[in-house]
C-alpha cells in the first residue's frame, strides 16, 4: 500500500489545547496500531516510520503515527510539563480508540512501556525497539558507567546545532550501515526539519536539566505486571542504548519474546524495514 506524507497527514487539538500532527493509514475498522517515534532533532512520526506505515496498514491494521508534543509539527512543550502518557491518552480519546497496540522506538518505547503499566485496559500488544527506560533502568553492566552513551552525546550536540554536519554524525551513529543511510539527502532533510522548529530545539536543550526527553519515568517495579503480548526488538550494534535494556525487559515481562538483530543500530524499523514489518504484522496477527 502506497501512502504519501501529504495524504496521510491529519491534525487534531487535544483537551490540553495542544495541537498534534499525526499520520493515518489503513482501514478504520482495523486493529489500531500506534507508532511512537523516538527523540532527536528532526524526529517525527513520518521520519521514523515512513517505511513501515504502508506495509503494516496493507495487512489490515489501522496505523496512527503521531508527532508527539515537543516534536515535528505538533505543539511545543517544555520538558518539565511534558508527559507523553497523558498526551497519548488524549490522542486515543480524541480518535475514539478504546484499545490499541503500541509500537515504540527509543523514547517512544519508554512511552509504550509506561502506558502499559498505567493503562493495561487500553493496550492490546506491546512492541519496543531500541528501548529506553530512562533513569529507571538499573545501573548498566555494558554501557557507560556514568554519563550518557556516545550516541546520546552526538544527539545532544545535534540539538544544540542541527547543522548538516552534526545531523550526518547523528544518522551515522544511529545506524550500522552508514554508507547506505547517512546520505546527503537524508541528513539535509533532517537538518531542515529540525531547524524549522527552533522552539523544539530550545525546549529540549533547556530541558536537559529536567531529564529531557523523559521527565516522567516508568515505575520499574510495575513492569512484571504487564500481561499483554510483548515483542522486544533491538539492534546488536546499537550505540545509543545498549541491548541490555531489552534483555532486562524480556526477563521481566512474562509474555515476551526478544529479537536481536545483527548489523543493526538504533533504528531497526529503518535499517531492517522489511523484516521489522514482517515481525510486527506476524506478531499482531497471531498473538
Amino acid at each position: 500500500m502506497t501512502i504519501t506524507k501529504e495524504s496521510a497527514a491529519r491534525d487534531l487539538t487535544l483537551p490540553s489545547g495542544r495541537s498534534v500532527r499525526y499520520y493515518d493509514g489503513g482501514p478504520a475498522d482495523g486493529l489500531p496500531v500506534v507508532l511512537l517515534h523516538g527523540s532527536g532533532p528532526g524526529a517525527t512520526g513520518w521520519s521514523n516510520f515512513s517505511g513501515n506505515i504502508g506495509q503494516i496498514a496493507a495487512a489490515g491494521f489501522h496505523v496512527i503515527a503521531p508527532d508527539m508534543p515537543g516534536w515535528g509539527d505538533s505543539s511545543a512543550a517544555i520538558t518539565k510539563e511534558m508527559d507523553h502518557d497523558v498526551d497519548l491518552v488524549e490522542i486515543l480519546d480524541a480518535l475514539g480508540i478504546e484499545k490499541a497496540a503500541l509500537v515504540g522506538n527509543s523514547m517512544g518505547a519508554h512511552t509504550a512501556v509506561r502506558f502499559a503499566t498505567l493503562h493495561p485496559e487500553r493496550i492490546t500488544h506491546l512492541v519496543t525497539m531500541g528501548a529506553s527506560l530512562g533513569k529507571s533502568f538499573p545501573k548498566s553492566l555494558f554501557g557507560p558507567a556514568d554519563g550518557p552513551s556516545e550516541g546520546l552525546k552526538v544527539l545532544v550536540k545535534a540539538y544544540r546545532d542541527p547543522s548538516p554536519e552534526n545531523m550526518k554524525a547523528l544518522v551515522e551513529i544511529m545506524t550500522f550501515d552508514k554508507a547506505r543511510f547517512a546520505t546527503p539527502e537524508l541528513t539535509k532533510a533532517r537538518s531542515d526539519a529540525a531547524s524549522a522548529r527552533p522552539d523544539h530545539l530550545k525546549n529540549y536543550v533547556e530541558g536537559l536539566v529536567d531529564g529531557a526527553p523523559i521527565p516522567f519515568t516508568v515505575d520499574r517495579s510495575k513492569i512484571p505486571s504487564i500481561d499483554v503480548p510483548a515483542l522486544v526488538i533491538h539492534g546488536r550494534d546499537d550505540r545509543v542504548l545498549h541491548f541490555e535494556t531489552s534483555l532486562w525487559l524480556t526477563t521481566h515481562i512474562p509474555n515476551s519474546r526478544l529479537v536481536l538483530l545483527n548489523r543493526c543500530g538504533h533504528w531497526a524499523m529503518i535499517e531492517h524495514a522489511d523484516e521489522f514489518n514482517r515481525l510486527v504484522v506476524d506478531f499482531l496477527s497471531n498473538n
